[in-house]
């Protein structure tokens, strides 16, 4: 599928809203609404367009302490890996989990409610997860830029 300017620009509004309307969709990006609905539907069919998704606010569920964790292991194996992104699949603390290249191997995001359940998941969960040999930790204080809110 050819991503054009214009599926650039419905792109561009559905990741700022994905529940908008069709019509106020095709108002925002000078299309017909049938044009700009066939559009959506071939993003969708072809898997540009993967889901949409709620944006939670995490402090009011409790879990608005974030923490950005680089964590290395002791053994490069596919096997080390494996083991390790199926212990991070299994933790609902971690909520994003990247192979990263540079001087450690993984960068996770954890969410959790505060000091202390970062603590408790730094050495009950990370802490016993075999292969791991460095944890550094980087709590985010604020999120001045966030595309994903």
């Amino acid at each position: 599928m050819e991503i054009d300017e214009k599926n650039r620009q419905i792109l561009r509004e559905l990741e700022r809203n994905g529940r908008i309307s069709n019509l106020e969709l095709a108002q925002r990006v000078a299309l017909s609404p049938s044009a700009c609905l066939r559009r959506v539907q071939e993003l969708e069919r072809s898997g540009v367009i993967t889901g949409y998704r709620a944006v939670i606010d995490r402090d009011k569920t409790g879990a608005g302490f974030v923490t950005y964790v680089a964590v290395g292991l002791l053994e490069h194996t596919k096997s080390a890996q494996e083991a390790f992104e199926r212990a991070m699949e299994a933790a609902p603390q971690v909520r994003e989990c990247h192979n990263v290249a540079g001087a450690f191997e993984y960068l996770l995001r954890v969410e959790v409610a505060d000091l202390a359940a970062y603590k408790a998941f730094h050495t009950d969960i990370l802490g016993t997860v075999k292969h791991v040999n460095s944890i550094t930790s980087y709590v985010v204080m604020e999120s001045p830029k966030d595309e994903r809110k």
